[in-house]
């Protein structure tokens, strides 16, 4: 495994063009992260500066994992939810370059989203993943647990339908006391 670090990313050209690259080469080979293919690079550009924008003002982070000064990952962690979900945050558009999957990439943003989730004061993750060709094992192995599946939910990037497989996980104080709370019966 290589070593690398991971940060928050704050809008920069050059952060926001390798993000951009990221997210064009994930849709390409087929990531289910909201857009369809071809991506165009400007598009993908935009949604990142309007992303990193949501972050300066402390509505999410941003994380990108660097390897010798390469953005080779990342991951959202939304903050900004409605007035009665103070407690929770989400993980949205997690992405490794194709070239550094498998090498422990995720698994560390991920880990360090829930850190800044708990000193957030957050007390559950959610997040949503593609039925098809998504990383259920990836989130199953951190501890989150599979509520359920909608099928049919969304567009894979080149075309024809795939379900989401929605996930939560209890983290920080409410983890530790998860033993006591009630199980909801199926």
């Amino acid at each position: 495994m290589s070593s690398f670090v991971i940060e928050p990313l704050v809008d920069t050209p050059e952060i926001r063009d390798a993000l951009a690259t990221l997210l064009v080469e994930t849709v390409a080979s087929g990531g289910s992260v909201s857009f369809m293919h071809p991506l165009p690079l400007d598009d993908a550009r935009a949604f990142w500066q309007d992303s990193l924008a949501a972050a300066a003002s402390g509505e999410r982070i941003v994380l990108g994992a660097f390897d010798g000064g390469a953005l080779i990952g990342t991951v959202t962690l939304l903050l900004k939810l409605p007035p009665n979900q103070p407690h929770r945050a989400e993980i949205a558009k997690m992405m490794t370059h194709v070239a550094h999957r498998h090498r422990g990439v995720a698994t560390a943003l991920m880990q360090a989203a829930e850190r800044l989730a708990i000193a957030h004061g957050r007390t559950l993750l959610v997040l949503d993943t593609a039925e098809e060709e998504g990383a259920a094992r990836l989130y199953e192995r951190l501890g989150f647990q599979l509520t359920g599946l909608i099928p049919d939910y969304a567009l894979k990037p080149h075309g024809g339908l795939t379900g989401t497989l929605i996930y939560w996980k209890r983290i920080g104080a409410a983890a530790a006391t998860s033993s006591h709370l009630p199980i909801p019966s199926s």
